[in-house]
């Protein structure tokens, strides 16, 4: 792809920002710092802070800037804040915005595994790149879902890990410590294959980055362009054996894990996923399918 021009004003006419208003948090000061560095460096492109005021609101603030013009909408979020820009974006079809994360959040995996420059830098002169994107479509009895997901989505020891961290409290000892609860806690679960056949898991990871949970490396050579995402599976063999893959993860990494462009599976139970860290819950006979979305998103940063 050739280099997008060096002066901003070419690749987007505005940058929205979308983050969290509570002033005792981490993005509000990010934001403001954000808008007033640009301001002094590009006063021609109009700053846009939006705040969010509930739980979604980022989706939609994002759809409604996508729909005009070609913003630049920077969410000042960790992963979840993002995922919610990144889908509402893609609830436009054919638009042409540019998005890029600030790391604002408790996770912030998306921001660490595809950082080319620091933010500020990337906006002034970096160049603009397209990005693959996970689409999960969750058949239910009774409804569809369907997401976008930046960079991961997990079943079994990832919610659990989520679940379990959410409840005990941020900071890396209690993170860990959670961590290690969710692993000797966890119930393995089945799911029925495309083919017919049915597979008990410990933990699958659906991945379009190689790094995760702050700590661990999924694989040797996740790539977010490379039109495929990576399949990261323990089938279930007892507590020592998730530990050691936990181990692995934050030491020395998993290692070449296989890629494909889709997988599906339906849920034989009850089943949580986490994707890009937001919990959701998925009733017993789900069919699940995730494909690649190839270049579906354009990015910088």
């Amino acid at each position: 792809m050739a280099a997008e021009p060096a002066v901003p004003e070419a690749r987007f006419d505005r940058v929205a920002m979308i983050f969290n208003p509570d002033p005792s948090r981490i993005p509000v000061h990010f934001a403001e710092h954000l808008r007033d560095d640009l301001i002094a460096r590009m006063p021609s492109v109009r700053v846009d802070l939006l705040p969010t005021g509930f739980a979604g609101h980022a989706r939609e603030l994002a759809r409604a800037a996508a729909q005009a013009g070609r913003p630049l909408i920077v969410s000042v979020s960790g992963d979840g804040g993002y995922n919610e820009v990144v889908n509402g974006v893609m609830d436009v079809p054919d638009n042409q915005a540019v998005c890029a994360v600030l790391a604002a959040g408790n996770a912030n995996d998306h921001r660490r595994s595809t950082r080319t420059l620091p933010l500020i830098e990337a906006i002034l002169h970096g160049s603009l790149r397209k990005m693959d994107l996970l689409h999960l479509q969750a058949a239910a009895p009774e409804a569809v879902t369907t997401r976008y997901a930046h960079s991961y989505i997990g079943f079994g020891l990832t919610p659990a890990m989520a679940i379990a961290i959410e409840k005990g409290g941020k900071g890396r000892l209690r993170e860990l410590i959670a961590v290690a609860r969710a692993v000797s806690g966890l119930t393995p679960f089945e799911i029925a294959r495309s083919d017919g056949a049915h597979a008990t898991f410990d933990s699958l990871v659906l991945a379009n980055i190689p790094h995760m949970a702050k700590y661990g490396r999924l694989s040797q050579f996740g790539d977010a362009t490379d039109g495929k995402f990576e399949v990261v599976m323990l089938p279930h063999s007892g507590t020592w054996r998730m530990a050691l893959m936990t181990l692995r993860a934050v030491t020395v990494g998993l290692g070449v894990q296989p890629s494909v462009r889709r997988y599906d599976f339906v849920t034989v139970g009850p089943l949580p996923l986490q994707i890009d860290g937001e919990v959701l819950h998925l009733p017993e006979g789900t069919a699940v399918q995730v494909r690649i979305a190839p270049g579906a998103l354009t990015v910088i940063g």
